[in-house]
């Protein structure tokens, strides 16, 4: 006798389940090439959790469900999961990307008012509800491009007043949006103008007053570890302090110029040293034998037009665990399209499909340690999807442009539909947009 399920999602062309692998923990080298693909695939859902995969004539047959979705011949995919993003900010900076494009460096973009602290200055000035409403809509903006699941940095506010604001926003958008989101305090993102001439007190401040005061409103604390920026040192006591207020750590690592930051991340335990462009090889074997993942970033550096992408083959031939994510932000990548991503790590960072999808899907959800949840379809996990209008899996990384999601699914609902269904019922996209 069939077994009652709330919902069957049927005829997925191709349904990627990675559960090839193991269920949980970072998938690395071979392993990441393991997709675990159905044909003519189809998932059995209950309370939200994944009851079972197969082929859609087995699962109908096992299966009696209270509705059925035809997802029309799509390619599905576990939600996808953006493990680096910034979307607690008021304006966009489109002026200083044309300034950019016509040959402007940092200083000159400074000089006129641009760069990080231009999107301080437009936080500390925005009010609490309309920054939450601002972040709200991004929110929405990644569950239409597919990620079910976000980590989602401040660093715009720089201060005790303006990053509790954003910590603040960001709890108020993410109760309105049915997007899995984890919290990042990233007071050390840069030196704030007032601190400018004495680093020293706006490294103390973060550690004696920002931290201990705002570790309840998040998940992980992360810093921006660069020359110029952060130093070691300074990096070092900013994570120290905050795993000392119960956080877990993430890093801006080894972009810029080489530090030893994956290093330093891998020395402290940190969930993930991020970016990497310039990491050693020192870094790379550190990496390897870690849990630590390496999290690349590679449309920040197309967005930048810089020569200095992650070396993706030499990390996932050593053994490393590679996740991939937008970095969305309004400065330096401003994109919320995994896909796109996807692409630009195939082209540049010579990754292929199947480990692009891998660096999408589990390794992110691993590196924010969310795994046992998300990342892959096997039983007992969120029922997390995206839908895809491509012609197979192998077109993951071949068709860019425009938005491919079709559909997300979030714990088994359906909460956005980007385009209509060619065949069969469809579940209501309840706060689809």
């Amino acid at each position: 006798m069939a077994e009652p399920v709330d919902r069957l999602f049927v005829h997925c062309k191709d349904l990627v389940t990675l559960a090839d692998g193991p269920a949980t923990g970072p998938r690395r080298g071979a392993a990441m090439r393991q997709l675990g693909v159905i044909a003519d695939g189809a998932v059995a859902v209950r309370g939200g959790r994944v009851v079972a995969t197969g082929a859609t004539d087995a699962l109908a047959r096992a299966y009696r469900a209270k509705d059925e979705v035809d997802v029309g011949g799509r390619v599905v995919l576990p939600g996808l999961v953006d493990c680096h993003t910034h979307p607690v900010f008021a304006r966009t900076r489109e002026a200083e990307f044309h300034m950019r494009c016509a040959g402007a460096d940092y200083m000159a973009i400074a000089a006129a008012g641009g760069g990080i602290l231009s999107s301080m200055r437009a936080v500390r000035e925005t009010p609490l509800d309309e920054l939450t409403a601002a972040t709200e809509r991004r929110l929405w903006g990644f569950l239409a491009h597919g990620s079910t699941t976000a980590e989602c940095k401040t660093g715009y506010g720089l201060s005790l007043a303006d990053e509790e604001k954003s910590l603040r926003a960001l709890a108020a958008a993410r109760a309105m949006v049915p997007l899995q989101t984890t919290r990042t305090f990233l007071g050390a993102h840069e030196f704030p103008p007032e601190f400018r001439q004495d680093r020293e007190a706006y490294v103390r401040l973060l550690c004696d007053e920002m931290i201990p005061r705002l570790a309840p409103l998040a998940d992980a604390c992360d810093v921006f570890a660069e020359p110029g920026v952060f130093d070691r040192a300074q990096s070092e006591r900013v994570l120290r302090a905050a795993r000392a207020a119960g956080l877990r750590l993430r890093m801006h690592a080894d972009e810029i110029q080489p530090m030893g930051g994956a290093e330093l991340a891998v020395a402290l335990g940190a969930d993930s040293a991020d970016h990497l462009g310039r990491i050693s090889d020192a870094g790379i074997a550190a990496m390897a034998a870690s849990d630590t993942v390496g999290v690349l970033l590679p449309g920040t550096i197309f967005f930048l037009a810089k020569p200095h992408y992650a070396p993706a083959r030499r990390m996932i031939e050593a053994g490393c665990a590679v996740a991939i994510a937008t970095d969305f932000n309004p400065g330096s990548c401003h994109t919320q399209s995994m896909t796109l991503i996807q692409t630009i790590a195939c082209t540049q960072m010579k990754m292929t499909a199947e480990e692009v999808i891998t660096a999408a899907t589990i390794n992110p959800a691993f590196s924010l340690r969310l795994d046992a949840e998300v990342g892959s379809l096997h039983p007992g996990k969120r029922a997390d999807l995206c839908v895809l209008d491509v012609p197979s899996w192998q077109a993951i990384g071949y068709a860019f442009g425009g938005n491919p999601v079709a559909m997300t699914v979030k714990d088994g609902e359906v909460v956005v539909r980007n385009v209509s269904h060619r065949a069969g019922a469809s579940a209501p996209a309840a706060g689809s947009r």
